[in-house]
């Protein structure tokens, strides 16, 4: 099966889906060992590693991709859904991103439809006239239908334009066949009611991060509310920094690491050096 049919499937199946967000080969290696089918590339993750900031559309196109190559390549097995941003453009843009991760075996990404370029300034989200956002999810779409990726809808319209307009959003991400749909920032559970009303069939991500305006739903009571996926953007971001900040403490300590640093042995094991000898006898030219 290829990655979007496994994908199908999994999304058929019972049960929520717990999301982790991944950046590079190796957190996608740990979130894979660790029994998560399906992981989150994601936007504000590959800014956080690449470019050491916020998640303001200042990575390109060829940054992401580059990053899902890595995950892919260290978590073959695992189900990746990409962040596809606004598409990296237009709506030929849109093809153009959507294609091409296709091609590179993701299962799923995802398009917004916030304005590009953004206003200069980190509030708010400004986001496109609703038919310019329907295109947009037309020509992705369109395009998935190549290698059937699917395409998961996303719209940022609810703080700027209002509920009522993001519904109506996601009304028309179903009719030109949005495979999930995700509203940004809902104010309460009301407004959750009616975006997952909206979606119909299609199942519906919500994302679940610690320091949003609202409380964050549990894992239990986000599937009570009728979501299939959550996605979990700073569960690794953040405890890995506070990993970093801990290692370098120690060092200005004069410590040689930090207390809660793997032994030796463990991440020598973690980074798969026994596997590398393993594989690499097959092919040592006997004296």
């Amino acid at each position: 099966m290829t990655p979007p049919d496994r994908l199908r499937a999994l999304l058929s199946a019972p049960g929520f889906i717990v999301m982790p967000a991944v950046w590079d080969g190796l957190s996608a290696k740990l979130a894979a060992a660790a029994g998560f089918e399906l992981l989150f590339l994601s936007g504000s993750c590959v800014s956080a590693s690449r470019l050491g900031g916020p998640d303001l559309d200042l990575f390109s196109f060829g940054e992401i991709f580059d990053s899902l190559n890595m995950v892919r390549g260290a978590a073959p097995e695992a189900l990746v859904l990409a962040d596809g941003d606004h598409g990296h453009g237009n709506a030929m843009n849109v093809q153009r991103t959507v294609r091409s991760f296709g091609q590179a075996g993701a299962a799923a990404i995802l398009i917004e439809d916030k304005i590009t370029p953004r206003a200069l300034t980190a509030a708010g989200k400004p986001c496109l006239p609703r038919e310019e956002a329907r295109m947009k999810i037309r020509a992705a779409v369109e395009a998935a239908k190549e290698s059937g990726i699917l395409v998961l809808a996303r719209t940022d319209c609810r703080p700027t334009q209002g509920i009522d307009e993001a519904v109506a959003r996601i009304e028309i991400f179903v009719e030109e066949g949005a495979d999930i749909l995700l509203l940004d920032s809902p104010a309460d559970e009301e407004e959750i009611r009616r975006a997952i009303a909206a979606a119909g069939d299609r199942p519906s991500l919500v994302v679940l991060s610690p320091g949003m305006p609202r409380a964050t739903p549990s894992q239990g009571e986000a599937a009570a509310m009728g979501f299939k996926i959550g996605a979990y953007p700073t569960a690794l971001l953040a405890p890995a920094i506070t990993g970093m900040q801990a290692g370098l403490q120690a060092l200005a300590d004069g410590e040689t690491g930090s207390e809660t640093a793997l032994d030796p042995a463990e991440l020598r094991e973690t980074l798969g050096y026994p596997d590398y000898d393993a594989q690499a006898r097959r092919f040592i030219v006997p004296d």
